[in-house]
């Protein structure tokens, strides 16, 4: 994929004017309790599906934006921030365009002003058409009824991504991956306040039959974006938290998504890509940063990047609490309200893949138990030969490395009986994508607990390194031979 050209993107959606009004505040209004924001520098930038739009051509591919747009003031400040890289087929209109203005203190947002109330009022034979040849599709949906006026001709040809909203239309049966936020996805699934991943993975699971689409993926935000065909959940945690100001996160994402599968990518493949990108977005400043020209013409320094750390455990227990007794520690986590986290496999070869999967573990909750399995266990799903290391070498690997709590072993071919004494909240399994078997899922749902896939890292595995090691005697022995002769 990266040495052809991106492929075309067609978005369909509403686009906003975007303005910030970004200043500092030190004192308080003597006639009111609200801060005095002074020294205002007022940028635009496209928002909604324009942003989107926006963001993708960024990319460098072709982008035609399909968008309720008529030709008042905002309509046309729009049209020219797009005009450099996006083509724009305009709709039918009720009013001026959507504007939302955000003022901004020291770079965080303290009240926004909205205004216009245009809506797309039909559709065009340019817009079908553009649709109907379309190599992919991205619904951008922010509830003003672009979607709905060309939701026949969507049914007919559905689209890679749609990233829907509580006030537009439902996605269109076939639609390939579709992206709520949590917020929105709890709203859509009527799944409560609870964001625990067994909620979670419950609401894109029903919403995924509901919508009738092939994938639906929840952004989580600092937490990354969980993934489900209907079944087992893929997680793909988020590389760093950011502090910063998210606004165009999930456009960023949706943008993203939509250009990989128009590449041709897997969606797990788009779904990581996005995950990383979108991190990456708000980290530099997210579409406050975007590189627009000011109000006023001139080009405007964006705000500053702040700090970047790494993700730290949701509860409020010491970060290690390694103990010898698994079970102990997974009753102690329990009784102190946190999340225990358990994962299992050989661990033979400890690998890159191995502690990639692990650390991402363990960010899931308060304490990670790593079930492993024994040597003859090992050895009846491996064969003979394996395991390479043996049952005590492989325990002291895992507990030497952070974010490994405890190391519990099992003699059967699954750790059924270990995780029902165990009760872990959450089992994590690496899988090469979704859909993989996991036959301990239903044992969890006896005490409230949820099965997780995290992808692993490609072209890691013990079996890989233990052929290619076999590979190496082996080639090393032939030249030593050839030597002697």
């Amino acid at each position: 994929m990266s040495e052809r050209a991106p492929a075309p993107l067609i978005v369909v959606g509403d686009a906003l004017l975007d303005r910030d009004l970004a200043g500092t505040a030190d004192r308080l209004a003597p006639d009111a309790p609200v801060p005095v924001v002074a020294d205002c520098v007022e940028r635009l930038r496209p928002g909604g599906a324009a942003l989107a739009a926006y963001l993708a051509a960024r990319d460098g591919r072709p982008v035609t934006l399909i968008t309720g747009l008529g030709d008042d003031a905002a309509a046309r400040r729009l049209r020219r921030l797009l005009e450099p890289r996006v083509r724009v087929i305009a709709l039918p209109v009720t009013g001026p365009l959507p504007e939302k203005t955000r003022l901004l203190a020291q770079h965080r947002p303290v009240a926004r002003v909205d205004r216009g109330d245009g809506r797309a009022a039909g559709a065009t034979d340019a817009a079908r058409a553009a649709i109907r040849s379309a190599h992919a599709v991205l619904v951008s949906d922010y509830g003003r009824g672009a979607a709905d006026a060309l939701r026949d001709v969507l049914a007919e040809r559905p689209p890679e991504v749609w990233d829907p909203h509580p006030r537009g239309a439902v996605p269109v049966p076939g639609t390939r991956l579709v992206t709520p936020a949590e917020k929105e996805a709890r709203l859509f699934a009527d799944g409560g306040p609870g964001d625990d991943l067994r909620t979670l993975s419950r609401g894109a699971a029903a919403l995924v039959r509901a919508w009738r689409a092939a994938a639906v993926v929840v952004t989580l935000g600092p937490r990354g974006a969980l993934l489900s065909y209907g079944d087992n959940p893929l997680l793909f945690p988020a590389p760093a938290a950011h502090p910063g100001d998210p606004c165009g996160a999930g456009d960023r994402f949706a943008a993203t998504a939509a250009g990989r599968l128009a590449d041709g990518a897997l969606v797990e493949e788009a779904v990581a890509r996005a995950v990383a990108t979108a991190t990456e977005f708000v980290t530099a400043g997210a579409a406050g940063a975007i590189g627009c020209e000011p109000a006023g013409g001139t080009a405007d320094r964006p705000p500053p990047r702040a700090h970047v750390r790494v993700h730290d455990p949701r509860g409020t227990l010491p970060a290690r609490l390694g103990t010898d007794d698994p079970r102990a520690l997974a009753e102690r986590v329990r009784a102190a309200g946190g999340t225990v986290v358990a994962a299992g496999g050989c661990f033979d070869l400890l690998h890159a893949g191995h502690v990639g999967l692990l650390e991402e573990a363990r960010r899931l909750g308060d304490c990670l138990v790593v079930c492993v399995n024994s040597d003859t266990s090992v050895r009846r799903r491996k064969g003979d030969g394996r395991p390479v290391n043996p049952l005590a070498d492989r325990i002291r690997v895992l507990k030497a490395l952070a974010c490994v709590d405890a190391v519990a072993v099992f003699d059967e071919d699954t750790p059924e009986r270990l995780l029902a004494r165990l009760r872990p909240d959450v089992w994590v399994k690496g899988g090469d994508y979704a859909g993989a078997d996991l036959p301990e899922a239903a044992l969890l749902e006896e005490w409230g607990g949820q099965a997780v896939l995290l992808p692993y890292l490609d072209g890691r595995s013990s079996t890989r390194l233990a052929a290619r090691a076999a590979a190496a005697v082996a080639a090393a022995r032939e030249a030593e031979a050839g030597g002697a002769r």
